[in-house]
């Protein structure tokens, strides 16, 4: 078994390389003069077993290209599999068409993949599950939740939890978390707009009145959302509000935005190779899942469950 890296998460790379103990693959990935990007790989890997970690976060596109041209070169280079590993899938939320004469990217890019040479994809929290079935090859997808729930019960074990979902599409996120946290209950924030031009009104369904509130999503892009869900669950009595999310994209004015919002703190795995911005941030902190990426990468090699990480 070999593990490779691209350049968008190097951090996350060497933890999970130290957890299995295996150095990661030397391998020369740079940029020409006009920015083309260039793979060498610098050790034999005829008949080996890879796995290819790259999340395609921003700059996406760059990160998206480094990943299908290292997954060329290895086919190249007689690899036996080929495994994207892919803590951060990119283009995810564009999995639908909302509206006429638009794209299906996330289809695209997973087209894309499976093109270039992948046998098979392991990604954390995909946006909607669907995305598992554009793929035509095996697709792993694994859950943050267990870290984050061991997290909590660390953190917060003298609490009233309730977990929130910011939205009714999370409900089904949220509720995982919730059994994991001896069934607490559970409450959704159902966000609307009445009419163009006029600010979002928030409803609180649930009673949330002394609760110590937990916010569960996949994705905090801008933060706007999450913070208006904090700002309305305190004004419906909650004792206090942190928000768990895998991904952090953090874009735009959102680090700030979290700072001036009701939220505690915000939560967010290391998914994402953004690590000075989080640092720099008072109230987001990070959960690493080298752990659980290592593991199931551990699993997929020796041919065993993967789902039983989750049990």
């Amino acid at each position: 078994m070999k593990l490779m890296a691209g350049n968008s998460n190097l951090p996350l790379a060497s933890a999970i390389a130290d957890y299995l103990e295996i150095p990661l693959t030397q391998a020369n990935v740079r940029r020409f003069a006009d920015e083309e990007i260039f793979v060498e790989i610098l050790e034999n890997v005829r008949g080996e077993d890879v796995f290819v970690l790259q999340s395609t976060s921003y700059p996406a596109n760059d990160n998206l290209m480094e990943l299908l041209i290292m997954i060329d070169a290895l086919r190249r280079a007689s690899a036996k599999r080929i495994t994207a590993v892919l803590p951060y899938f990119g283009y995810a939320r564009q999995d639908r068409k909302p509206g006429p004469r638009t794209p299906i990217s996330a289809k695209l890019v997973a087209n894309l993949i499976t093109t270039a040479g992948a046998n098979r994809v392991l990604s954390v929290d995909l946006h909607a599950g669907q995305i598992q079935g554009f793929f035509d090859i095996p697709t792993d997808n694994l859950f943050a939740a267990p870290v984050m729930s061991a997290d909590i019960q660390t953190r917060f074990i003298d609490k009233q939890w309730m977990v929130v979902s910011p939205d009714v599409g999370g409900v089904v996120r949220a509720r995982q978390l919730a059994k994991r946290l001896d069934n607490a209950p559970l409450a959704i924030v159902d966000k609307r707009r009445e009419r163009p031009g006029e600010s979002e009104v928030m409803n609180i369904i649930g009673e949330v009145k002394g609760r110590f509130c937990i916010l569960i999503d996949d994705i905090v892009d801008s933060a706007g959302t999450l913070c208006n869900a904090a700002a309305a669950l305190k004004a419906a009595g909650a004792e206090d509000v942190v928000a768990y999310c895998t991904h952090g994209v953090l874009s735009g004015a959102a680090m700030s935005r979290v700072a001036k919002s009701e939220l505690r703190e915000l939560v967010i795995t290391d998914s994402i190779g953004n690590h000075e911005v989080v640092a720099a941030g008072e109230k987001v902190r990070h959960l690493t899942i080298a752990p659980l990426i290592a593991e199931a990468i551990r699993r997929i090699a020796d041919e065993s469950s993967v789902s039983s990480l989750f049990d």
